[in-house]
This record gives structure tokens, sequence and C-alpha cells, in this order.
């Protein structure tokens, strides 16, 4: 298939044709990666109450959390898109701020108790209030419990739609409800979420006040060009729809914005840095020979290949 029409990422491309799996990689892209929901992964996805979700800001800082609800809390509104509810939570709201600097989002969900089989789903996010949503689909449930009921909504333009294979997933078993109890949904009891169980609140009187680690490149920052500042402006109102001033989101920036020289200059360091590290790369992989397949593996499985499951 031509290049540009290959899925995934420039990086994976590159690996896989330093560690010559490329012809394996272009038969699961092929067999296997949809840009829509099938019917059979419309169905699968209706029945799922528990997905894994990956964001990413701007800065590449990444966060992964975890998603669940009653079967068909993530609603499958075409072969293309999907959506799914934000509930109230711990308020850092971790995963709808990346989405507001960073569309792209990673979902996958897992079939641990009946198929034993994962369903991966890459696209672009958009934020939805629960009234708008509701206004375009007035089938949605309402739930009387305040700590159950969508604040927000999370559309998805589905990408990449592809399986996660099974060998490696375990199979579990549901508890039955007389021995595992009332789930508590959307209580907002403290020792009923879980308490300090990692012991983290403990810990508070021992340590100073909480200052978020500083990036490596943080001195770097006020070096961002006007085209980067202006780029994050519009990557937030492609998610929100509309002006970001008007839900609180960063405001354009001002015109000539980190033109500076010494702006100029940083932008040069970085430029070389890059230029470095991927020239590291490059001879890294360049020494790397793929190992010998194991007795029960007909050919060699790969380290990186991250759609080998």
């Amino acid at each position: 298939m031509p290049r540009q029409e290959r899925p995934g990422s420039d990086g994976e491309h590159l690996v896989q044709q330093r560690l010559g799996t490329t012809e394996r990689a272009d038969r699961f892209y092929g067999d296997q990666v949809l840009d829509h929901l099938n019917v059979r992964m419309r169905e699968f996805v209706a029945r799922q109450e528990m997905f894994f979700l990956a964001t990413a800001d701007r800065h590449g800082e990444c966060d992964s959390t975890f998603r669940a609800g009653p079967p068909g809390f993530v609603r499958v509104l075409d072969d293309r898109t999907l959506a799914y509810p934000e509930y109230r939570g711990n308020g850092v709201m971790a995963s709808i701020g990346n989405i507001s600097e960073n569309p792209r989002l990673g979902i996958l969900m897992v079939d641990f108790t009946r198929d034993r089989i994962g369903l991966h789903i890459n696209g672009r996010a958009r934020v939805v209030m629960d009234e708008e949503m509701r206004a375009h689909h007035a089938d949605l449930p309402v739930d009387p419990i305040p700590g159950r009921r969508a604040r927000l909504w999370v559309t998805v333009e589905v990408e990449e739609a592809y399986i996660h294979c099974a060998k490696h997933i375990p199979h579990l078993q549901k508890v039955p409800p007389q021995q595992r109890g009332a789930r508590a949904w959307g209580t907002d009891d403290s020792k009923r979420k879980g308490g300090d169980f990692f012991g983290a609140a403990a810990e508070a009187g021992e340590r100073p006040p909480f200052r978020r680690a500083v990036r490596t490149n943080e001195h770097l920052r006020g070096g961002l060009h006007e085209d980067t500042a202006e780029a994050a402006y519009q990557g937030t109102a492609a998610v929100y729809g509309g002006d970001p001033a008007q839900v609180g989101m960063p405001l354009r920036p001002e015109p000539g914005y980190g033109a500076t020289a010494e702006a100029a200059g940083r932008r040069d360091f970085v430029e070389e840095l890059n230029a470095e590290f991927l020239d590291r790369v490059e001879r890294v992989l360049a020494r790397a020979q793929p190992r010998r397949p194991a007795e029960d593996e007909a050919e060699f499985r790969g380290w990186f290949d991250r759609r080998d499951g």
C-alpha cells in the first residue's frame, strides 16, 4: 500500500523498516485496521462496561485512566462516531484538560469475561455539554443520582479501529452480586471510593507542598514561537467548536509572540537537540538485530510493534 495511506506513525514505520517487520505490519494494516466501526465492532462497544483512555496535552505529557458504566454507557452514534459521558469526579479534569489542548485520544476496550478480546479505537475528540448532547440525542437516559449524571460528553471521530489479540488477555469471571455487594455508583463517600488506599494523604504532613516536576525543557517554554501558540489556540477551538475565550480556554496569542532574537535562538537549540536525538535513534536501530523466534512461534514477533497484541 502507498506510504501515505499506511496507518500508524512515522516512528513505527521507521522501526518496522529497521527490524524487518514492514511486510507483517502491512498485512495487519490491510487486514485489521479500519477507519470506521463495522457491525461487529459496534455490537462489541455497545455491551462494554469499561474502557481505558489515553490522552496527552500539547507538550506530549500523557495521562491514562479508566472509565466505567452500565452496558451501553459508550454510545455508538454511527459507524464513525461514538460518545462517552464524563461524570462528576475529583475535579481534576485531567482527560478533558488534555483534550482541550490536544484532541487526539486512544481508547482500549477489553472484554475479560465473554470473548476475551480487545478493541483499539483512536481518533479525534470534541467536548460537548450535556444539554447540547441531549438536544441532538433525545433518547439518552437521565439518572436521578447527581453523581451518576453526565455533566459533559466526549464525542470521538473514529480514525482507526483494530483488534487487540487474545493471547495475553486473562479470562476473568464476574463475582455474583450477593458476594460482591452493590457498587457505589456516583458516591461521594471517601471510604466507599477507596479512601487513602495508597497512603498519599497520610504523607501530606511529611512532605513539602506539592509542586509539579519541572520538565527538562522548562527553560525553553518562553521560546515557543507564534505558530506553536496559534496551533494550540486552533486546537482548542476545534475541540470546543467555538472561540476558546468563551469557554475559559487560553486566548489567542498576540502577533509577534515569541518572535524575539532570544526565542529564535532557543528554537534553533531545540531543533539541534531533535536532530541529535533522531540521529541516535537511527544508529541504535541500525545495530539492532532481531532475535531468533521462539520454538512455538512461526516468525519473529518483534519488540516494538504495538499492534502485535
